[in-house]
């Protein structure tokens, strides 16, 4: 962040301890029709990309005071924040997504929100993880069944778009499996704001990679559109994307 009011302060080194301003919005965070001041901030590692001691820092415009809150997951590479009305109350609220740095593109994910004059945290990406439980398993005749249990939902992958050199790792001849194989649905990789029903109301898409015998073999994702129902978010509805076979 430069300082354009004293040029002389732009060459100083800023020390790690020196919590740096990352990211600044505007929005009517509380609904009294005034502008607050919304920033993201943190530490920069020295000689790497990661920020640590993630924190809000709230301008409001009516009583000009400041309010601080640190993010659950207060560490993580390139964070972000993005404001818009998540729960219908006509007020801004704020998400907040970094990246994890993990091979399976994990994020940090957190909505804040004024309720009764108090800024809550309403929702974050690892809780919401841990109620989403699913199975992955491999069957007979180049096929995946991927199930998820909130809601219930089963899903078919047909594998054959993987290639021959694929399936004879998995399947014998007649299409038997060689050997029980169960993969796995990561936590969430995205977190999308989206206004389906141009309302002024912003869902949110969710992403999570399903993984078949390890990492690098993805067979798709599972996409849950959450909506807040007045006291939380739930999946609204669910679907399985799946990657598509390359034309010659």
């Amino acid at each position: 962040m430069t300082n354009n009011m004293n040029p002389a302060l732009n060459n100083m080194p800023i020390s790690p301890m020196t919590p740096q301003v990352i990211q600044t919005k505007f929005g009517d965070i509380n609904g009294d029709g005034l502008l607050e001041t919304v920033l993201l901030m943190g530490n920069k590692t020295p000689d790497s990309p990661l920020w640590k001691n993630l924190t809000l820092a709230i301008f409001y415009g009516q009583t000009h005071q400041f309010e601080k809150i640190m993010l659950k997951q207060s560490v993580g590479y390139n964070p972000t924040i993005f404001l818009g009305d998540f729960i219908g109350n006509h007020q801004d609220d704020i998400l907040a997504i970094s990246d994890t740095g993990g091979s399976g593109g994990i994020i940090n994910g957190e909505i804040f929100a004024s309720i009764n004059g108090k800024i809550r945290s309403i929702f974050d990406a690892e809780t919401f993880s841990n109620t989403l439980k699913y199975t992955v398993n491999y069957q007979n005749q180049y096929k995946v069944a991927v199930r998820s249990m909130n809601p219930k939902k089963q899903y078919i992958i047909d594998l054959q778009y993987k290639g021959q050199d694929y399936l004879a790792e998995i399947y014998n001849q007649d299409g038997t499996l060689k050997q029980p194989i169960q993969g796995w649905v990561d936590p969430i990789s995205g977190l999308y704001p989206v206004d389906y029903e141009r309302d002024g109301i912003y869902e949110i898409l969710a992403y999570q990679a399903i993984a078949g015998r390890f990492h690098a073999d993805g067979l798709g994702y599972v996409e849950n559109i959450l909506k807040w129902d007045g006291n939380k978010f739930s999946v609204d509805r669910q679907t399985v994307a799946i990657f598509g076979e390359d034309l010659k």
